[in-house]
């Protein structure tokens, strides 16, 4: 659930505008629009037909997403009232034939599918230039202090030295990994279009050429296949935002440690304070960072959970994806946009760091070399 008072404290503003009930309600609208052009495309129904499905839709998606929620409850999804409205409108405009080519061919959790492959592709519009932008933060430090020397720590405890530069060049690799894998995820999600027992029979023998046309209508991927329950791309998906989770969540937690007043090593720019003692200077960026990434290993949890659909359409399993997915998108989105406020400004006191060293010889082994090797692979 969206929550007007604590959502900007994890960072999930600027996702939330992808992800949130009218983003939602105007990608199954756009699903629907996108199958009337693609039917429209391999001449099952006429421009005037497709363009009349295309006015109602548009809209619909203007309507109030709570008023198709709470009309949902009967059918279990929305597209099921969405539909009906869809054909109310057109029929009165164009007719009872005009208003049967709504949703042609098509069954409720193909819109669905193909809505979430939408949210999810703009979600990650906005996720992926967050860790982007983070990973880059990182490099900058990795190059700036690839020879400022400082105790590296095993076990919380004091152990040999090191680099902040080779810390930070450990942050970006994780970072540029999850951000690579994320974007390769975001180009290969697909279109569903299976019809209502995954045969594709109300469109025989046109259906794989509208499931063709539907990929190219909302750029999405034409799989070739149905994956009404073969949900691998679910999976694949809720795995790779659990690793770029994990990512940003190792990164925030570095930071939360070495600004402990007692090591003083890391400061951010615009520290939060306290209700009760003036004098804190509280990492907040990074507690908030490490927080909304927090979430995320539930949720894919959720969706693996839920992965193993039976048959032809799951009970349950595919209608528990619905929130579990967008909160997944909200954690990665928030905590990476958290993660860019900190590492932007963040300070680094090369002084406290040396002086945690002690007396100790400064032995720092191939640390500059590995800072090198990782800045020499973002180019």
């Amino acid at each position: 659930m969206t929550s007007a008072l604590f959502d900007p404290l994890a960072g999930a503003a600027d996702v939330d505008a992808t992800i949130d009930d009218r983003a939602w309600l105007r990608a199954l609208c756009e699903v629907e629009t996108a199958l009337a052009r693609a039917c429209r495309e391999v001449g099952l129904i006429d421009l005037p037909t497709a363009l009349e499905i295309g006015a109602a839709a548009e809209a619909f998606a203007d309507t109030d997403p709570a008023e198709l929620g709470r009309r949902s409850v009967a059918g279990g999804n929305p597209v099921i009232p969405l539909v009906e409205s869809l054909r109310d409108r057109v029929r009165s405009r164009a007719g009872d034939a005009a208003a049967d080519a709504v949703h042609l061919g098509a069954t409720s959790q193909d819109v669905l599918d193909t809505a979430a492959m939408l949210v999810t592709v703009r979600a990650l519009d906005v996720v992926v230039p967050a860790l982007r932008g983070c990973a880059g933060h990182c490099a900058a430090l990795a190059r700036a202090h690839r020879d400022t020397p400082m105790i590296g720590r095993t076990l919380m405890q004091q152990a040999v030295p090191t680099t902040f530069g080779a810390l930070a060049a450990v942050w970006g690799r994780g970072l540029d990994r999850a951000t690579a894998r994320l974007a390769t995820v975001r180009g290969s999600l697909p279109v569903q279009l299976g019809g209502a027992g995954g045969t594709l029979a109300a469109l025989y023998p046109r259906g794989t050429d509208v499931r063709g046309a539907l990929a190219d209508e909302l750029d999405l991927r034409d799989p070739g296949a149905v994956w009404h329950t073969d949900r691998g791309v679910i999976a694949e998906l809720a795995g790779t935002l659990g690793a770029a989770a994990v990512a940003v969540g190792k990164t925030a937690g570095d930071v939360i440690l070495l600004a402990q007043t007692e090591l003083g090593e890391l400061r951010e720019s615009a520290p939060g304070g306290s209700s009760s003692m003036p004098h804190k200077r509280n990492p907040i960026a990074a507690i908030t960072a490490r927080a909304a990434a927090a979430a995320a290993p539930g949720l894919v949890a959720t969706l693996l959970a839920e992965g193993a659909h039976e048959l032809q359409r799951a009970a349950g399993p595919w209608h528990a994806e619905w929130p579990a997915l967008t909160g997944l998108l909200r954690s990665v989105g928030g905590s990476a946009s958290r993660l860019q406020d900190c590492l932007g400004g963040l300070e680094v006191d090369a002084a406290a760091m040396l002086a945690a060293l002690g007396d100790r010889p400064v032995e720092l082994g191939h640390a500059g070399d590995l800072v090198d090797s990782y800045l020499g692979a973002r180019r």
